[in-house]
């Protein structure tokens, strides 16, 4: 798998975790979704950064945007020039 494939599934395993974790906090707030997805959560955003670093052709701006929590995967995928 190249760098790209992987930082588009670690964005979008970030992003929907997220929205899980929110949803989760927002209604019912079970203790066992929280403590699942939030580990789950926590690997994808550092696996978007460790990703956007290792990006070949990723600008400055790029690689900021993926550290930005929770939407950073989705932000890099915005701005890297595709080809």
């Amino acid at each position: 798998m190249t760098v790209l494939r992987l930082l588009r599934v670690a964005a979008a395993v970030e992003a929907l975790s997220l929205l899980v974790l929110l949803t989760n906090l927002a209604t019912v707030h079970i203790g066992a979704v929280a403590s699942l997805m939030g580990p789950v959560h926590g690997c994808a955003y550092l696996f978007v950064i460790i990703a956007a670093f290792r990006l070949p052709g990723l600008g400055r701006a790029g690689r900021l945007s993926a550290l930005v929590p929770g939407i950073g995967g989705l932000l890099v995928l915005r701005v890297f020039p595709h080809p």
